[in-house]
């Protein structure tokens, strides 16, 4: 699994052991991670379970598809609405507006989860 990048509908992502996500248009994942452009590709994997650990970047080349953001807002909202249990989330944005944003959205969560530690 480490370095291998998702096709759309996440196929051979998921498996018996733990997923770390990797969002980046640019970027190789780092070693056991696994590489997704899109953020709709991370939030169906979100939603298929055992994802312990999500990196982000903001802009993906096309904003049209999504944003890092996006993915935020999604776990925010499930967070809030179905208590799911959101992964450790990290931001390797290079754009420091978004950035800032970002962990703004990921202290939210955390308050919604009722973690006082980083995810």
């Amino acid at each position: 699994m480490c370095g291998k990048v998702c096709n759309a509908a996440g196929a051979d992502c998921i498996g018996a052991d733990p997923v770390k996500i990797f969002l980046d248009d640019c970027r190789p994942a780092p070693l056991g991670w696994i590489l997704v452009h899109w953020p709709a590709d991370v939030i169906q994997l979100l939603e298929q379970g055992g994802v312990t650990d999500i990196s982000l970047d903001h802009d993906l080349g096309d904003d049209v598809r999504g944003t890092g953001y996006d993915v935020l807002s999604w776990i925010e909202e499930a967070v809030a609405t179905r208590a799911f249990q959101p992964p450790r989330i990290e931001v390797h944005s290079a754009n420091p507006a978004a950035r800032l944003r970002m962990l703004q959205a990921i202290g939210a969560i955390e308050r919604l989860a009722g973690r006082s530690e980083d995810l």
